[in-house]
């Protein structure tokens, strides 16, 4: 580029003459023209050698990062509702790299979904938009297939009083069956029954009622296990034994209870059905265990159907405990699987009722855990529930072949200890884990 530097004659005067205290009168300019790469203009007036300069400078602008013109980024066409499944999981083709592919994907609901995934090409990140369908192809699980249940002649009959299943993301499945009973005639009525969600998925099986004039009280023919029999039999490096108590057990002596090879006591501090409820033992319990030296902890026996409802029990829990410390965390305890569909709850309702539990439970400084039976372990609690906290399970057996994790081991309801008149619950629990 060519440009001109204009030079004032009085600029060239004043190197000429020393510029002293003599006036010029006549102004005039001339210009030169020099080659340079850079355009630069000065100004000079009579009135001020004050010389000032304006620069121009010029930038580059980098290229915008394209993405792949070949881009390969494709997923699952459906997956299952509630699935805890991944984006590397649920990518099923790409030659790109994913930003984070441990992000879970949304499966809250049925439906199609969109979900925008993140990836890096050549350093630069990239997003792009996938669908996906949410089904539920799952069929309702029996919880209870009630088997020979006993119906006293004369009276309604009613088969959700004698079976319970869930489904799991249905709330209110509907039960059907196939076969006739006559509720006021004596005799054997086999049926098939079959339980159906909202999306069509059902499962079906066989049982037989029996009306009768009498229904029979239930036979206990449980052997009874000695505690210090119980004691020699699991001994090994690593456990502890307990027991855990509530009502049932009224006055326990809990010196003579230590003194039998008992290391913890875990007690029931209430129960819910239609209101929260104190054990009546609760207080005494917990004085008197604590003072013959034992490890204590507290359970709570809940059939509420709401997050909010657990919640305000584990208010109520902490509330009593009155900043008691525990040896254990809080243990949550709900049973009531014989006719669950009567609580209006899926599967995944109960497992996100037991989370609003364990997070209060955590707000008011405790910590919580799980108690369940082995069935309901393996067929309804789901992975992400018992592997969020311990695991309390009851297991009647003499080896337990429950394969999960967990903490404590309810091994039999058949106790039988010095302190205590009856039966008692007798509890392992394992230090490493």
């Amino acid at each position: 580029m060519r440009s001109k530097y204009i030079i004032p004659v009085f600029a060239a005067l004043c190197l000429l003459a020393g510029c002293g205290s003599k006036k010029v009168s006549n102004t005039a300019s001339v210009s030169v023209e020099v080659n340079t790469t850079t355009a630069v203009t000065s100004t000079a007036k009579t009135s001020s050698s004050a010389v000032k300069t304006t620069a121009v400078t010029t930038t580059t602008t980098a290229a915008k990062p394209e993405p792949p013109k070949d881009l390969v980024l494709k997923g699952k066409d459906s997956v299952e509702v509630y699935e805890e499944i991944k984006l590397k999981d649920f990518i099923t083709e790409k030659n790109v790299d994913l930003k984070d592919g441990e992000v879970m994907l949304n499966t809250s609901d049925t439906g199609v979904f969109e979900v925008e995934i993140p990836y890096i090409y050549k350093g630069n990140e990239f997003k792009q938009k996938l669908q996906y369908s949410v089904l539920d192809t799952t069929p309702p699980i029996v919880l209870n297939a009630g088997w020979t249940p006993n119906h006293k002649v004369g009276t309604p009959f009613d088969l959700n009083n004698y079976v319970g299943f869930a489904d799991n993301f249905d709330k209110t499945p509907s039960l059907t069956y196939e076969g006739d009973v006559d509720p006021n005639a004596v005799g054997d009525y086999p049926l098939t029954a079959t339980a159906t969600d909202s999306s069509g998925n059902s499962v079906s099986w066989d049982l037989t009622i029996s009306v009768v004039e009498q229904v029979p009280a239930p036979v206990d023919n449980n052997p009874r296990v000695d505690y210090s029999s119980f004691i020699e039999r699991y001994d090994q490096e690593g456990v502890r034994f307990g027991i855990d108590v509530s009502a049932w057990q009224t006055n326990v002596d809990y010196n003579a209870v230590r003194d039998a090879g008992c290391s913890f006591v875990i007690i029931r501090i209430g129960y819910y059905y239609s209101q929260i409820t104190m054990d009546d033992y609760f207080r005494q319990n917990i004085e008197n265990a604590t003072a013959a030296g034992l490890d204590v902890g507290v359970y709570f026996y809940t059939t509420d159907n709401s997050e909010e409802g657990v919640r305000e029990h584990a208010r109520w829990i902490a509330d009593n405990l009155n900043g008691q410390q525990l040896d254990f965390p809080v243990a949550f305890d709900w049973e009531e699987f014989g006719n669950f569909q009567k609580y209006g709850m899926s599967i995944r309702d109960l497992n996100d009722i037991y989370a609003a539990f364990a997070d209060e439970m955590e707000k008011c400084g405790y910590s919580a855990m799980l108690y369940s039976s082995k069935n309901f372990l393996n067929n309804f609690w789901s992975q992400r529930t018992k592997a969020s906290h311990p695991v309390w399970l009851a297991h009647f057996v003499d080896e337990t072949d429950y394969e999960g994790d967990y903490a404590i081991w309810q091994a039999s309801a058949y106790g039988h200890i010095p302190g205590i008149i009856g039966d008692v619950d007798m509890d392992i629990q394992y230090m490493n884990r």
